[in-house]
């Protein structure tokens, strides 16, 4: 079993809520990409990164997700806190590569664990731009050693 012993990145709690459960009680597969997508985008609008009156505050809150790939490892049962942990494994010109593992509260237990690339765009072109001094600059925090 994978363990969540990772001392770099974030963590930010993300709640399972009733209607994010299957027919079975567990967690549905595609609520995963929706509660690691809402912790990523929690930590950056907390530095100042997201949209506000529909509008990027930043260029680098511009960006969509070019590929996530995940792993499941045991079903999450049912309502509760769990905890989102991500890190930066890469930061290119103008891709970042994030892991991430969704655990139990008390980090004993790793749910699932994947990647995810997002791609800074122009907003005129929709083509690919560099992430700014300052979105580089507080991406560092995040970058694994």
């Amino acid at each position: 079993m994978t363990t969540a012993v990772h001392t770099y990145g974030a963590v930010v709690p993300q709640a399972v809520h009733f209607d994010d459960l299957d027919a079975m009680g567990v967690l549905h597969n595609s609520r995963y990409a929706v509660l690691v997508e809402r912790a990523i985008v929690v930590w950056w609008a907390e530095r100042g990164v997201s949209f506000t009156g529909g509008r990027p505050t930043t260029p680098d809150a511009f960006n969509v997700v070019r590929e996530y790939q995940i792993t499941f490892h045991t079903p999450i049962r049912g309502t509760g806190e769990i905890d989102i942990r991500f890190w930066l494994d890469r930061m290119g010109t103008t891709s970042a590569e994030y892991g991430f593992q969704v655990t139990s509260a008390d980090a004993q237990t790793v749910y699932a664990e994947g990647r995810r690339v997002n791609v800074r765009l122009d907003p005129a072109t929709m083509r690919p731009a560099p992430w700014t001094p300052d979105g580089r600059a507080i991406a560092a925090t995040l970058q694994r050693p």
